[in-house]
């Protein structure tokens, strides 16, 4: 049975993680090399002009549709912004708060996804400014979808071989969970005494996940 406590030890273990991790999230990890797959068997000459060479990534990352990309409402800053599942919740995360989020990031132009993570916990202000601007319009439950200009994201610099220089970006985030710092290190202290591991401030072992094609910062 997961219990209160359980799942609080888990929240902290994740965001002592993330606070480890924040220097790596305001610089994106370059994507993994693909492997070439091996040599397909010989085809008949008839069926040789449809063959195609191209690799495909690893993991093969989907194209979202152009509808998916759009949002309806726009913040003084530029950020768009659209509410796919609304919360009864009036609270909102603030600039010190940590998050737990699932989400999805994907280019406004073609759709291409770039990154997508679950129960990834980081500081509001460790990511990107129009992901942290949007995140502090959420509320707990909620899901948006964020419409980032290139001007709130990563600018000409764009971000190693998945985002182009100047690139609008698209965000499909919910708001697992978020917490305060001073609740973080209260759950902290509570998971050391409980000798959870990963509560002293070190992470603990993480379950083996599939790798994503990249891990830019959202």
């Amino acid at each position: 049975m997961i219990t209160a406590s359980s799942r609080a030890a888990r929240f902290a273990m994740l965001v002592s993680s993330a606070v480890l991790a924040v220097s790596a999230l305001a610089a994106p990890v370059a994507a993994a090399p693909v492997k070439r797959a091996a040599a397909p068997a010989a085809r008949p000459a008839a069926a040789a002009a449809a063959l195609s060479t191209a690799i495909l990534p690893v993991p093969l990352m989907p194209v979202v549709p152009a509808g998916q990309r759009q949002c309806s409402a726009k913040t003084a800053s530029g950020l768009g912004t659209l509410t796919l599942k609304p919360s009864a919740d009036a609270a909102h995360p603030a600039k010190g708060d940590y998050v737990l989020v699932n989400y999805i990031g994907y280019l406004a132009a073609d759709g291409r996804v770039f990154d997508q993570n679950t129960a990834a916990a980081f500081p509001v202000e460790g990511v990107i400014p129009g992901f942290s601007e949007g995140l502090q319009l959420m509320a707990k439950g909620s899901t948006w979808r964020f419409c980032v200009p290139a001007t709130l994201g990563y600018g000409a610099q764009g971000a190693g071989e998945t985002i182009p220089a100047n690139a609008d970006l698209v965000f499909q985030v919910e708001l697992v969970d978020y917490k305060t710092a001073a609740d973080v290190e209260k759950m902290r202290a509570a998971a050391a005494a409980a000798g959870q591991p990963g509560a002293d401030g070190q992470p603990a072992t993480p379950a083996q996940q599939a790798a994503p094609a990249a891990t830019p910062k959202p």
